[in-house]
């Protein structure tokens, strides 16, 4: 069983004070202090263009899929936005395909001005799904955000106890479901 997966979360915000930013970076701490190695991958400072299937090696996309393959796990956080995903975070998946996500555990994380998430968190199992991925059944949506958030800080208990668990659980699946090939019994 791997030791130190490593987890990386793509944050969907473009706000310069974004909460799922502040979120995010909660649920990495989690991770870390699990045992993972963890790397923030903030869309922010990526250059992607609107997908074209066209050109999928546009911009900063080759980058991009190249660090999430690299990772154990992945956390995605998002804003919802008119009832779904970021558009930000949705043209960075549209980049990632199944060399990047498959078999691989997805926590998510999903932050709303007022009620509850629950269309991005669905919308988001969907792309997981579709990317033959492992969505966690612990998820994250963070209503009326601006209670849980105060100066660039969680302060809601329950909010951090939320977003701790989605870290270390990502954190405890990948290990479980990172295997060396080799490590397999021969069959004769």
């Amino acid at each position: 069983m791997m030791e130190s997966p490593q987890i990386v979360g793509i944050c969907g915000s473009l706000r310069d004070e974004s909460t799922t930013r502040v979120a995010l970076t909660h649920t990495l701490a989690a991770a870390e202090a699990a045992g993972a190695e963890t790397e923030l991958l903030d869309i922010r400072e990526f250059d992607l263009p609107i997908y074209d299937g066209d050109r999928k090696n546009a911009g900063d996309a080759p980058e991009l899929c190249a660090r999430v393959r690299d990772a154990d796990g992945i956390v995605l956080g998002t804003p919802i936005y008119h009832g779904t995903i970021s558009s930000g975070l949705k043209t960075a998946l549209d980049y990632c395909g199944f060399d990047e996500f498959e078999s691989k555990p997805v926590g998510l994380l999903v932050v709303a001005g007022g009620r509850f998430p629950s269309p991005a968190l669905l919308h988001l199992q969907t792309v997981c799904v579709w990317l033959r991925a492992l969505p966690l059944p612990h998820q994250v949506g963070i209503p009326r955000v601006s209670n849980a958030v105060e100066d660039g800080e969680l302060v809601d208990e329950k909010t951090m106890e939320r977003t701790e668990t989605l870290g270390e659980d990502v954190t405890e699946y990948a290990r479980k479901l990172a295997f060396d090939p080799a490590d397999l019994p021969t069959v004769c």
